[in-house]
């Protein structure tokens, strides 16, 4: 679930081991890509954490909540 803190979006995610992990980072590059709009992120082994917001105005939008979105539907 995401949660909405210091204006980010942030959820963290949890996966079976590392190689998954990657993986899933790959998928949310690709989409990120597309859409231009780049989340600020962290790895450890088997953990992704995110955070999302749009930084030219600072806050959470709703192209935000749009990629938060289909980073959801990729687990």
């Amino acid at each position: 679930m995401w949660k909405e803190e210091n204006n980010k979006l942030t959820r963290t995610f949890e996966f079976k081991n590392f190689v998954e992990a990657f993986s899933f980072m790959t998928q949310v590059a690709l989409l990120a890509e597309k859409r231009d709009h780049h989340p600020d992120w962290s790895n450890s082994y088997n953990k992704v954490e995110i955070s999302l917001m749009s930084h030219d105005v600072g806050k959470i939008t709703e192209r935000d909540r749009e990629l938060a979105s289909k980073i959801d539907e990729l687990v």
